[in-house]
């Protein structure tokens, strides 16, 4: 082989690996910028994720949003925000303030052992019941329960002051009453299971309505920031005219109490 077509052969072979380097090097370019912009694409939606969740985040809850609503009190209140809630016969001398929280178990005990014997004093006239809902549970358990039964209370207090109680009764009833940390009262229709055991409340369509459209759910945050403002830390907690009464466990406990409290 001449020199001049070893020379040419060896032109030939270096031109034909340029040629490939650069047909390669074209391809990992063009990796590189589908891997680049996919990468963009990737970060963009990400952030556009955690912008719709911040955003999200800081949009107002549905108790947030009922704060703002309209306030429609029940019938069977007074006081500026309805939330005077005095149960009883108007020549009552002395009142009996009781406040409760719907969660809470001691108060489902208390009213198991003494809530009829409360309601048979308020119907004989021994005294006036008035009432302070509580909703601090919801903060201490992490739910909603407190507010909505109080927001139903609302709506039973609407139908009659004798239906509230009677519902009042049925949510703390052994049989009925959850467990603190069972937010079963944050259901619209175990509220409604519970006032079926009410007869007043049993298949009343306005009453139903008002439980499912939260027509009260305004008056019970109102409710309770009146017992927030009251100074009382823990429930049940029973006051007569002011003076705090010890929690009796038994209808006799609660009877000696009540009459000494009644004399004082």
């Amino acid at each position: 082989m001449s020199a001049r077509n070893s020379q040419a052969n060896k032109a030939a072979a270096r031109e034909k690996l340029r040629i490939e380097r650069e047909k390669q090097a074209k391809k990992d370019k063009a990796r590189r910028q589908v891997v680049v912009a996919g990468a963009v694409v990737a970060a963009l939606a990400l952030a556009g994720g955690i912008g719709y969740a911040v955003v999200k985040a800081n949009e107002p809850g549905y108790w947030d949003k009922a704060a703002k609503a309209a306030l429609v009190k029940p019938k069977n209140t007074e006081g500026e925000n309805g939330t005077t809630v005095v149960v009883g016969k108007a020549d009552a001398k002395k009142t009996l303030e009781l406040y409760e929280d719907s969660r809470c178990p001691a108060c489902a005990g208390f009213e198991q052992q003494v809530g009829a014997q409360v309601k048979k004093d308020v119907d004989a006239g021994k005294y006036k019941l008035q009432y302070f809902g509580a909703t601090f549970i919801d903060n201490a358990a992490k739910g909603e329960g407190s507010k909505n039964a109080l927001s139903a209370l609302g709506a039973a207090l609407n139908v009659s002051p004798e239906a509230f109680l009677d519902y009042k009764a049925a949510l703390y009833s052994k049989e009925l009453h959850p467990e603190e940390t069972v937010d079963s009262f944050a259901k619209d229709d175990y509220l409604l299971k519970v006032a079926a055991t009410v007869p007043a409340l049993k298949d009343n369509a306005e009453f139903k309505k008002a439980v499912e459209d939260g027509t009260y759910d305004r008056w019970a945050l109102e409710m309770s920031k009146a017992f927030n403002k009251s100074g009382v830390t823990g429930t049940p907690t029973l006051k007569m005219d002011g003076k705090k009464i010890e929690t009796p466990q038994t209808p006799e406990q609660f009877t000696a109490a009540i009459d000494k409290a009644l004399q004082g």
